[in-house]
């Protein structure tokens, strides 16, 4: 995976499609060839530093359809640092699950979960913990197929001390990681658990149960509660996610057990297709909306570990309206 072939001068730069905390991302068009794919770009040295670990555990990793693909990386002159990635047109599942009423059918999450089971399973084989899975980090092709991406705040199990710079969003983290204890596998599998609720409710978890950023991130390290599950799922969907959410992270399931259990493995046949069962009402046309970037935020720590909220993201919590609290108020936390 080395520089891709084409010279600044062969493509060209289209309209701001995704902007997190590392940088941005920017559609973009080969000029020779017409064929479309993004571009992630770094605010900064630290959003350079992310995207650096990024191109680095993708090239680690064999080729592999549920993990987005990384077409090769640009320097540029004055020491810009230009990703290519492989564009996929339907977007992450959190827009996807705005753009269809606001959550997604219970057959339609089972497909979804199954395809993100599949790509964890790749990276664990690895040695590699996402350590940031949520909607907004779950890409989606025209045809249905999911794929996992932004990797800035993965990381190799084996490293040492790998606990100790840990990266995420907090409300998807795990108990153990936001106390800094430890960052194994099973840390995915809380952040999983954490990814249905969202697809199925269309708010993050803890969102009706949480009264400000600070309360929550206590909460989920020092409480001995979990998410409130969706009140309309199935047995079989509430058994999985009762497994995910299992605090102690020895006792929590591997991928592999997930992979068999009834809630994964009872999807219909036909579901292999998930645009053949998207059968959510009340769907609501909508203009495409983008991530607001911004600097200024808010910060606190708990046992020695930073967070950081922007100030957008402490409106409407308290009243915990569905339409007030959205995946993107709670930004992502990148390790260093």
């Amino acid at each position: 995976m080395g520089a891709i072939r084409q010279q600044p001068s062969e493509w060209v730069k289209g309209k701001l499609v995704g902007c997190g905390s590392f940088g941005t991302v920017h559609l973009a068009m080969n000029k020779y060839t017409g064929g479309l794919f993004v571009v992630k770009s770094p605010h900064s040295g630290v959003g350079r530093q992310s995207l650096d670990k990024e191109v680095k555990i993708l090239k680690s990793l064999n080729s592999s359809p549920y993990i987005v693909k990384c077409l090769g990386t640009e320097e540029e002159e004055q020491g810009k640092l230009n990703i290519f990635m492989e564009y996929m047109a339907g977007g992450n599942l959190a827009d996807m699950a705005h753009k269809f009423g606001g959550s997604l059918d219970e057959e339609v999450v089972r497909v979804y979960t199954r395809e993100i089971l599949h790509g964890l399973k790749h990276l664990h084989q690895h040695g590699i913990v996402h350590c940031d899975l949520k909607c907004k980090n779950v890409l989606l092709s025209s045809s249905g197929n999911i794929k996992l991406a932004d990797f800035g705040s993965a990381k190799r199990v084996k490293e040492a001390n790998c606990w100790q710079s840990i990266g995420g969003t907090p409300l998807w983290m795990a108990p153990e990681v936001l106390r800094n204890e430890s960052l194994d596998f099973a840390a995915d599998i809380w952040s999983l658990g954490c990814t249905v609720i969202e697809m199925a409710t269309g708010t993050p978890p803890w969102a009706h149960q949480v009264s400000n950023p600070t309360t929550a991130v206590l909460m989920i390290a020092h409480g001995h509660g979990i998410p409130h599950f969706p009140p309309h799922f199935s047995k079989e969907g509430l058994d999985f996610l009762t497994r995910c959410f299992e605090r102690h992270p020895n006792k929590r399931p591997t991928v592999q057990d997930l992979l068999t259990h009834p809630f994964i493995v009872s999807t219909k046949q036909y579901a292999s297709s998930p645009t053949s069962v998207l059968e959510v009402q009340n769907f609501k046309d909508s203009d495409d909306e983008l991530e607001t970037c911004s600097d200024q935020g808010n910060h606190f720590s708990i046992t020695n570990t930073t967070f950081a909220f922007h100030d957008d993201d402490l409106k409407g919590i308290p009243i915990c309206k569905p339409e007030d609290i959205s995946s993107g108020n709670w930004i992502t936390v990148r390790s260093g």
